[in-house]
């Protein structure tokens, strides 16, 4: 009994040993990205706020907006909201409605780029969303917010 109650201390030293080097070799491992996160500090730009949204296509009483209706649109509200410039994509994605149903739809992305200082960009943005969703009777105009380094 004694011998197997030594064996028993023994593995559970080991196990306490490969549970130690393991979290060390975890802490190795996740140095690399903050070596990488100090390269991208030293990259040029200056910190911006980017702002995606995305409006779907589907109109609720079928058929879905077309290319000249949304081009009317970014003419109307967009373009006005942010002159110095934005980017339109277009893209296919799906989306669950308050209703419980998986809709997939066309849909376009509009991406800005925008400074801290610009005080009236928030504003503008929901304008955007809440004319959107009147003009196309949508349920919603998904909006995204990160901070990005920006250098022109």
């Amino acid at each position: 009994m004694s011998s197997s109650l030594t064996v028993s201390r023994r593995t559970v030293v080991a196990l306490f040993a490969a549970a130690v080097l393991g979290l060390g070799g975890g802490v190795a491992a996740s140095a690399a990205p903050v070596e990488s996160a100090v390269d991208t500090q030293a990259a040029p730009g200056e910190p911006w706020k980017r702002t995606e949204l995305y409006f779907g296509a589907t109109k609720p009483g079928g058929g879905e907006v077309s290319d000249a209706e949304f081009a009317a649109f970014s003419d109307k509200v967009v373009t006005p909201a942010f002159p110095d410039g934005f980017t339109e994509l277009a893209g296919r994605g799906q989306w669950r409605g308050s209703d419980g149903v998986i809709t997939r739809e066309k849909s376009r992305v509009i991406i800005v780029v925008y400074p801290f200082s610009d005080r009236d960009a928030n504003r503008e943005i929901e304008e955007i969303r809440s004319a959107y969703k009147k003009a196309f009777s949508q349920e919603s105009v998904l909006r995204t917010d990160s901070v990005e380094k920006v250098s022109f």
